[in-house]
């Protein structure tokens, strides 16, 4: 089983920046993809970005490329999600979620999620 957590999350205004956390407990010995998704109110949750075990690999969503970067560091078993230039539109709740082996923008291929934290983006 592996645990996690988001944090960082919170109420800022357009053209803000925040900076989201993941950190992950339990069975950790191992290295997996992780990724962020978001969800805002009546909308389907929707991939943000991943990142390989090795943090070498990337991929964002069209709608957050040049504004979002993904990050991790494997000795503190945490995942970041910088986020610039905030817009109204990123208003969601953000989850982590880790998978095994391979990259995915696919919210039914990872099997592990945190609990979500809240995004507001004021204009």
């Amino acid at each position: 089983q592996v645990q996690l957590v988001e944090s960082g999350g919170g109420s800022v205004q357009a053209g803000d920046s925040l900076r989201l956390s993941c950190a992950a407990s339990g069975r950790t010995g191992s290295s997996y993809v992780m990724g962020w998704f978001r969800q805002a109110p009546g909308k389907e949750r929707a991939f943000v970005a991943a990142i390989s075990s090795s943090g070498r690999s990337t991929d964002y969503a069209e709608s957050v490329k040049g504004r979002f970067t993904i990050s991790r560091d494997n000795a503190k078993n945490t995942v970041y999600l910088q986020m610039n230039s905030l817009k109204p539109e990123d208003t969601a709740v953000y989850y982590c979620a880790a998978r095994s082996y391979t990259l995915g923008s696919n919210v039914k291929d990872y099997a592990y999620w945190g609990q979500g934290t809240q995004v507001t983006v004021s204009s």
